[in-house]
């Protein structure tokens, strides 16, 4: 999800197959290449088609929608598309951690500092979030999005493919792949309530049975399992925080099922897992109470959630340096500015680079987005200062402003991340389920183009009405007659024509306006002396 193949780790492992493309990756399906996104729509229109059923509805009004907390701008972004793409209102993008710990929250009412241990099947994530009087306050968070319980199935299906003298999985049909690892799934589950079962699979019309024990199915995972609690231990250190201090362990995704991660996680804390909340379903039922809270359908709820960032996002300064604005672990919603100036002499222009990570170069850290800041006055070299904004939305997805304080000169970008789907893909997905799309989108073209030609026929009469008598006869006809063919334009419904029109009229005016300002300064420089002014 908002990725490219290179970002995918182990690629070859999978039972699917990758299509390499600018952007975001693709998967090869029967019914042509389908990008995550388009994957992932289609699940979301599905579930809003059994919500609408569910409870007789024609219309589902919104969906709180959770992802992982480590889950960057990119991927943030990928999932509102998907969401789109299935005709579902976003009301809000929360982490799945942070949706836990309002489950058991509002459940128990419990308050004090909690940890949320997720291991889902292809990320972990680990979250610290303090509960007080209904407020949820995200602390710190970190995880691994390319570790979880899939990775155990995937090591358990190569062991004993390898007991079984097949060779590694690599070298197998993707379907055999595939069913090597759900055949891997099933033991691993049913190894948590035994103690022995057997790994049992067809493959390439042979039937394969491996015995396997808890004890060699945990030799295999423990080294998995590591990698999460070194996770855990940086998210302590980054927050400050004692083991000690936390009240209780939440334990959500089916991989926290499995006795050796409950045990190891409650040595690490020193006390026992919480886990009298199904943790398959515990993500959805917080996020359910977060629609509530939203809506306040049944009754409205009192519960304020504050999430954070989970990492840093910057800019690249000189030599390729991030100078970080926004620190990860920042509660969001949340705006943060920082003053910058120019390099060189004259200089009336800047580039902008928005990074995000950890690293202090810009090679190391991922490009969320560009875009530069023109008209700055020109100056002596540090004179200049370009105020930089960064604002992170609830759902945190990214704005970035940049403004030279003495002239007010401006630009802006709204973070649309390099592996997010671009405008035109969006369109022409959304083309194929709401037949109505091309439409819209032709009326919206038109209505905008009227409304600025409206703008530039006002303006250009009133400028008219008071200056006519700085433009010779022949001049004055020439704008009367490209106002008669704008107005003309503007009664018709072609948008194109009407923005070319006005396009001609804002350069037949050029000299008029520059006649107009010259005339303003000399009114305003009359009878003042050159030591007044």
């Amino acid at each position: 999800m908002g990725r490219g193949l290179r970002d995918v780790a182990g690629a070859a492992k999978l039972p699917y197959r990758f299509i390499d493309q600018p952007g975001m990756l693709a998967i090869a399906t029967r019914a042509g290449p389908k990008s995550p996104v388009e994957v992932s729509a289609e699940i979301l229109a599905t579930l809003r088609q059994r919500a609408e059923d569910s409870f007789d509805t024609d219309e589902l009004f919104g969906a709180v929608i959770t992802v992982p907390a480590y889950f960057d701008d990119a991927q943030r972004q990928a999932t509102k598309d998907a969401a789109r793409l299935a005709g579902i209102e976003v009301l809000r993008l929360i982490s799945e951690p942070t949706a836990a710990a309002l489950a058991y929250g509002l459940d128990h009412g419990s308050e004090g500092l909690y940890a949320v241990y997720d291991l889902g099947g292809g990320t972990f994530d680990l979250s610290l979030l303090r509960l007080t009087q209904g407020v949820f306050e995200v602390i710190a968070t970190g995880g691994d999005a390319a570790l979880g319980g899939d990775d155990i199935d995937q090591a358990l299906a190569d062991w004993a493919l390898a007991q079984a003298g097949c060779g590694p999985a690599a070298q197998l049909s993707p379907r055999d792949r595939r069913a090597a690892q759900v055949a891997a799934r099933a033991c691993k589950e049913a190894l948590s309530a035994h103690d022995s079962v057997a790994w049992a699979v067809d493959i390439a019309g042979q039937s394969l049975e491996v015995p396997v024990s808890r004890e060699q199915l945990e030799a295999l995972a423990r080294p998995l399992i590591g990698k999460t609690l070194t996770v855990v231990r940086q998210v302590l250190r980054d927050a400050a925080i004692q083991r000690h201090e936390v009240k209780g362990v939440v334990m959500v995704g089916g991989s926290t099922r499995m006795p050796m991660v409950r045990t190891l996680v409650g040595e690490l804390f020193g006390q026992p897992v919480l886990t009298d909340v199904n943790p398959d379903e515990v993500v959805a039922l917080g996020a359910a109470l977060q629609a509530q809270a939203l809506t306040g359908q049944g009754g409205g709820s009192d519960t304020l959630l504050l999430d954070v960032i989970a990492l840093s996002l910057g800019l690249e300064t000189m030599g390729g340096i991030v100078e970080r604005i926004v620190e990860r672990n920042s509660t969001i919603p949340v705006a943060k500015a920082q003053d910058f100036t120019t390099f060189k002499d004259g200089q009336t222009a800047m580039a902008l680079h928005v990074v995000q990570g950890e690293r202090e170069l810009v090679a190391d850290c991922r490009s969320l987005a560009r875009f530069e800041l023109r008209g700055i006055p020109s100056m002596a070299a540090g004179a200049a200062r370009i105020r930089v904004t960064f604002a992170v939305d609830a759902d945190g997805l990214l704005a970035v402003s940049a403004r030279e304080q003495s002239s007010g000169v401006e630009a802006s970008v709204h973070v649309k991340p390099t592996y997010g789907l671009a405008d035109d893909q969006i369109a022409s997905m959304l083309q194929a389920g709401f037949v109505h799309a091309e439409a819209d989108m032709a009326a919206r073209k038109l209505r905008e183009a009227r409304v600025e030609a409206e703008r530039m026929l006002l303006a250009t009469r009133a400028a008219l009405a008071a200056d006519s008598h700085l433009l010779a006869s022949g001049e004055a006809d020439c704008i009367e007659t490209l106002l008669h063919d704008l107005a003309a334009f503007a009664a018709g419904d072609d948008a194109d024509a009407i923005d070319e029109s006005v396009k001609r009229l804002a350069e037949g005016t050029e000299a008029f306006a520059a006649a107009r300002m010259n005339q303003g300064i000399r009114a305003a420089l009359a009878g003042r002396s050159i030591d007044a002014v």
